[in-house]
C-alpha cells in the first residue's frame, strides 16, 4: 500500500490541525493504520494506532486526550485531529500501514513520506 500524508504546516500554541494520509495501491482493508512523529535530533516514535475497520485506537501518553485517529474506510483514508497543540508537537508527522492483526504492537511496513508540523509558543 501508498501512503500520502498532508496537512502539515506552522501553528500556534493551542490551536488544532488535522492530518491526512490517503493510501493506494493493495486494498486499505484490513491494514491497521497509524502515525508516528521524528523531532529534529530526536528518534521516531509512536503516536497512535488505529485497527481495521476502526472500533480499537491507541495513542502515545503524550497526546493522549488532545489528538484523535480515525479512517474513513470508503475514502482509504486516515486522519489524526490534533488539538492544544504545543511547542513539543513539533516534528514530522508519518503515517504508517501494518497488515497483521490488532495486538499489542503496532509494526508497519509501509511508510508515507511525512508532513512537517511545526508549533510556535
Amino acid at each position: 500500500v501508498q501512503l500520502q500524508a498532508s496537512g502539515g504546516g506552522l501553528v500556534r500554541a493551542e490551536s488544532s490541525l488535522r492530518l491526512s494520509c490517503a493510501a493506494s495501491g493493495r486494498t486499505f482493508s484490513r491494514y491497521s493504520m497509524g502515525w508516528f512523529r521524528q523531532a529534529p535530533g530526536k528518534e521516531r516514535e509512536f503516536v497512535a494506532a488505529i485497527s481495521w475497520p476502526g472500533r480499537r485506537s491507541r495513542y502515545a501518553d503524550s497526546v493522549k486526550g488532545r489528538f484523535t485517529i480515525s479512517r474513513d474506510n470508503v475514502k482509504n483514508t486516515v486522519y489524526l485531529q490534533m488539538s492544544s497543540l504545543k511547542p513539543e508537537d513539533t516534528a514530522i508527522y508519518y503515517c504508517a500501514a501494518d497488515p497483521r492483526d490488532w495486538g499489542t504492537t503496532f509494526s508497519p511496513v509501509s511508510w508515507g513520506q511525512g508532513t512537517l508540523v511545526t508549533v510556535s509558543s
